[in-house]
């Protein structure tokens, strides 16, 4: 058989993986999470009800778009490399991954569920048709959406949704919207002429949520055509850039960051760094409550769990709560074993960049235990070692 994808197509992280495994010319079927399969045998082998899953044809299972990155590029070169092969451009990568994927699911999920009067015709009929059983009646789909619906909507308030930092939102997404599509306009993805790691990351909330549900779609549309236009690059096989004229080079040469890149990531550090911080902060005490932790556990009673608790921080003139999920440290480790793995200069020149771009702290954060991937699950390292 070829590889098979278990997702939903309003899914952010199911997007995350398609647009990787098209860009990367991996034949692989596009199945539906509502498949009686799914939940027989590939849920009990996984430990938990999670999507994306990627089948091989060998039947071996990845779950999680970023490890799914990893696995293709870990086999040797592919069609288009995600991870750079220059410091600052692979540390812009790890950046963008963690914030497209975590730091977007405010807009992600307000503009889903916030606007039912555009929205709710078009998201009661495509989320049972991805989760609903085959055949299932209209009672039985109408039945499945409200319960995905009401799941959804308790879960947008664990991100910091709520109606006192709505107004906060909508305005955060405006400005980070002018960012990028100011920044599309000379070149056709992140780091130049073709997608590396931080496109996947953003593409998950920007197509699956913003791009695709009809509130947020003719938004984007309307005050940001060059990251519409983004979003469907990104589900093409090629490069799909022609209004660029002459393919640019494949990345932005000698290391280099243009502004426009930069104003980017000084958004990353005013919009979600405070959040960063928060969770570090909430996870470190948590830890310490906990000294007899065994390692490769995760501390929380079910394996479906992924929260450890809630902290509360001040975001952009608003005390909003979020929850703390141990893979969004995960993907903080990422960005930090890239630095701690550079020879001396090229820590240097990644050093400078986070200075010039006010996201320093993003290498001092750290938790005192390591968040580790084993069996498809997050779980906690053995203790860091003082020094």
């Amino acid at each position: 058989m070829t590889y098979r994808l278990y997702g939903t197509p309003g899914s952010l992280y199911t997007g995350k993986a398609r647009a990787y495994l098209i860009k990367q010319g991996v034949a692989f079927e596009n199945r539906a999470a509502g498949e009686p399969r799914f939940r027989a045998e590939i849920v009990p082998k996984i430990g938990r009800w999670i999507i994306p899953v990627l089948e091989a044809p060998d039947g071996t299972l990845h779950q999680d778009g970023a490890e799914i990155i990893r696995h293709f590029e870990a086999q040797g070169p592919t069609r288009l490399p995600a991870f750079a092969n220059t410091p600052r451009h692979r540390l812009i990568g790890q950046i963008f991954e963690l914030f497209g994927g975590e730091g977007l699911l405010r807009p992600a999920m307000h503009y889903r569920w916030n606007f039912d009067e555009t929205n709710r015709a078009f998201l009661s009929r495509d989320f049972p048709a991805a989760l609903a059983p085959t055949g299932a009646s209209e009672a039985e789909q109408a039945q499945v959406f409200e319960m995905a619906s009401g799941r959804m909507r308790k879960a947008m308030a664990s991100f910091g949704v709520s109606p006192e930092s709505a107004p906060a939102v909508d305005a955060a997404y405006a400005e980070f919207l002018r960012l990028f599509d100011r920044h599309l306009a000379a070149s056709p993805y992140l780091l130049g002429g073709r997608p590396t790691l931080g496109d996947y990351g953003l593409v998950a909330p920007l197509y699956a949520h913003l791009a695709r549900d009809p509130f947020p779609a003719q938004l984007m549309k309307q005050t940001a055509y060059r990251v519409w236009r983004w979003t469907e690059r990104m589900n093409a096989a090629d490069q799909d850039a022609g209004e660029y004229g002459a393919p640019p080079p494949e990345l932005f040469g000698d290391d280099s960051v243009p502004d426009t890149l930069k104003d980017l990531m000084r958004f990353v550090a005013e919009d979600y760094l405070p959040e960063v911080e928060a969770y570090v902060t909430f996870a470190n005490a948590w830890l310490a409550e906990r000294p007899d932790l065994a390692a490769g556990t995760s501390g929380l009673p079910r394996t479906q769990d992924r929260v450890i608790g809630q902290v509360g921080f001040a975001w952009r003139g608003v005390e909003i709560k979020v929850g703390v999920m141990p893979y969004r440290l995960y993907l903080l480790q990422k960005i930090q074993e890239v630095a701690d793995q550079a020879a001396p200069d090229e820590r240097a020149a990644m050093t400078a960049l986070l200075e010039e771009t006010g996201l320093s702290a993003l290498l001092t954060l750290r938790t005192t235990r390591p968040v580790l991937r084993l069996g498809q699950l997050e779980v906690w390292g053995a203790p860091i070692a003082a020094g």
